[in-house]
C-alpha cells in the first residue's frame, strides 16, 4: 500500500526537550572512533573557542531518530515499519552542539514519492535550542519497499 501523499507538509511539534550531556557526547565520539579533544575535554574545547565540549556533527542522529519514529508511528500514514530502510541522512548546522544545550525538534514530512513500486519519504527535523534559535536542520530519506 502506497504512503498517503496528503501527508506532505504535515508537521509534528516538539514533544520533549533533550539536554545534551558531556557523557553522551563522549560516548558518541568513542562509538564513531573520533578522538578529537574538543569532544572530551572542556579545557580543550574552551581553548578552541567553545563554552564547553562540543558534539561531533552527526551526534544529532540521537534525537533525530525520535523524530523519525514519531512520523513512522503515525497510524494514519500507513507505513509498514518492517519494510522500511534508512536511505540517506544530512545535517546543516547553524552552530555546534554544546554540552548543556537543551534542544527540541519539530519534524516535517517534506516529500513522499513512489519509484519502481517503492515509497521514498523525506523527513526534515528543525532543531532549535531552548530559546528557539536554530541549531541544525536534519533531513532523512526513508525507503519503504513495495509489497511485490
Amino acid at each position: 500500500m502506497a504512503l498517503d501523499q496528503s501527508f506532505i507538509g504535515r508537521s509534528y511539534p516538539p514533544t520533549s526537550i533533550y539536554e545534551v550531556a558531556r557523557e553522551k557526547i563522549r560516548e558518541f565520539a568513542e562509538s564513531i572512533g573520533d578522538e578529537h579533544p574538543v569532544y572530551y575535554d572542556p579545557e580543550a574545547a574552551r581553548a578552541a573557542g567553545y563554552r564547553d565540549v562540543i558534539a561531533p556533527p552527526t551526534f544529532l542522529t540521537i534525537i533525530n531518530l525520535a523524530a523519525i519514529n514519531a512520523v513512522v508511528a503515525d497510524p494514519e500514514l500507513g507505513l509498514d515499519y518492517s519494510r522500511m530502510v534508512h536511505g540517506d541522512q544530512s545535517f546543516v548546522h547553524s552552530r555546534p552542539v554544546h554540552a548543556g544545550d537543551q534542544l527540541r525538534l519539530t519534524t516535517h514530512i517534506e516529500d513522499i514519492m513512489t519509484r519502481a513500486g517503492n515509497d521514498f519519504m523525506t523527513v526534515r527535523a528543525d532543531i532549535a535550542d531552548i530559546d528557539g534559535s536554530h541549531v541544525c536542520t536534519s533531513r532523512a530519506q526513508l525507503v519503504v519497499r513495495g509489497e511485490s
